[in-house]
């Protein structure tokens, strides 16, 4: 199968999830890019189902509203029983690098919420060691520099994020990316910590701290449900 194919496949096995496991008029999390796209439109069918959904983007809210999925603010939101994304890596441990569309932080955040992560993620995406993909690192932009020389000092090489036309990419909240190359992630958890304390960092594209509960994995023999309980 083609990685399109994987995705919809993971994104259909999400929603077949998320009907059988919660509960009729609950609220959905729903995170960004492309797997998480299929997720929506394999759900849109039963949509009537659920009161609505919480988007981690400008870009999911656009999606899910075009099929007529009401979307909440998350201020809105007693409690959230599952929150669906997409990871550009995942590791044994459920430990993902995320950020890759640029919505890391509102996917941290709405993950931080939720009591069940489902990653959906093609089997590309499953690694031994995270840091193969570049770490997304969303930076107020008065601190790019400051923090580039402290990714540098860790052994990474920060590269800005920029548009088609070269400028750099602004974030839904109004920041820049580093996406830091280089870099063999061993200790995520610490990892995360450590760059999270940095002042002018916003949130760093590791979810280590609150990973997975667990992944469906497009793969050519079919889906594969990895759990990370013992993990957690």
């Amino acid at each position: 199968m083609t990685q399109d194919e994987l995705k919809r496949l993971v994104g259909q096995a999400a929603a077949d999830y998320v009907l059988s496991n919660v509960a009729d008029g609950a609220v959905i999390g729903v995170g960004t890019g492309s797997t998480a796209n299929c997720f929506i439109d394999a759900l849109a069918p039963h949509k009537r189902r659920y009161r609505g959904a919480v988007s981690s983007s400008v870009a999911t809210t656009a999606r899910l509203e075009q099929h007529g999925i009401k979307v909440f603010d998350l201020n809105e939101i007693e409690s959230l029983p599952v929150y669906v994304d997409g990871a550009d890596e995942i590791d044994p441990t459920g430990a993902m690098i995320k950020g890759g569309g640029g919505a890391l932080t509102r996917e941290k955040i709405v993950a931080s919420v939720a009591e069940i992560f489902v990653c959906i993620a093609d089997a590309s995406k499953r690694v031994p060691v995270l840091g193969g993909f570049p770490l997304p690192v969303e930076v107020v932009p008065m601190a790019r520099t400051a923090i580039g020389r402290r990714l540098t000092a860790v052994g990474g090489v920060p590269v800005l994020r920029v548009t088609n036309d070269g400028a750099p990419y602004i974030t839904d909240n109004g920041n820049e990316i580093l996406d830091v190359k280089n870099l063999r992630i061993d200790d995520p958890r610490a990892f995360e910590v450590a760059v999270n304390a940095w002042p002018g960092v916003v949130t760093v594209g590791l979810f280590a701290s609150r990973g997975a509960d667990f992944c469906l994995l497009g793969t050519e023999s079919g889906v594969e449900t990895i759990d990370y309980g013992a993990h957690r």
